[in-house]
């Protein structure tokens, strides 16, 4: 794990793992961290760690498909006083996060898959995706 700071005092880490599921509690270790240099409330705590881990194991599971030859990148940036920017990179194939279905509409409910995309929408306060899919950026309010 490396991490770096900027001149204007602002955080700035990145990390690459293993497509391994069993790296998740290193993720968690980063967020600690994370929360204990900016100190951001326990609901905000939550929203970023539930968030973060759900894509990195995205990543992991759908992205990389679990081929340990490829990896996950995280890079956080505190943007100012007060918001976190988190992007969870992978490298497989991308997907098209449009043609994902509501796993809340009654026809989905007993569907295993589609909730991971639905709670990082719901717990960042701004999501988006780039590199076709590849990339996934999380703003936080903290």
């Amino acid at each position: 794990m490396s991490s770096q700071s900027d001149t204007k005092n602002l955080l700035f880490k990145q990390i690459s793992l293993d497509s391994d599921p069993n790296v998740v509690h290193t993720v968690e270790s980063l967020i600690d961290e994370i929360r204990n240099q900016l100190d951001f409330k326990e609901d905000v705590y939550g929203n970023v760690m539930i968030a973060v881990t759900e894509a990195v194991n995205n990543g992991i599971i759908h992205g990389n498909k679990m081929d340990q030859s490829k990896q996950i990148h995280i890079d956080i940036e505190k943007k100012n006083d007060f918001r976190l920017l988190v992007r969870v990179r992978d490298e497989g194939e991308g997907f098209d996060h449009t043609t994902l279905k509501d796993p809340t509409a009654p026809e989905n409910l007993e569907n295993i898959g589609g909730r991971g995309v639905f709670l990082m929408t719901h717990l960042a306060d701004e999501l988006n995706f780039s590199d076709e899919g590849r990339v996934v950026e999380m703003i936080f309010n903290i």
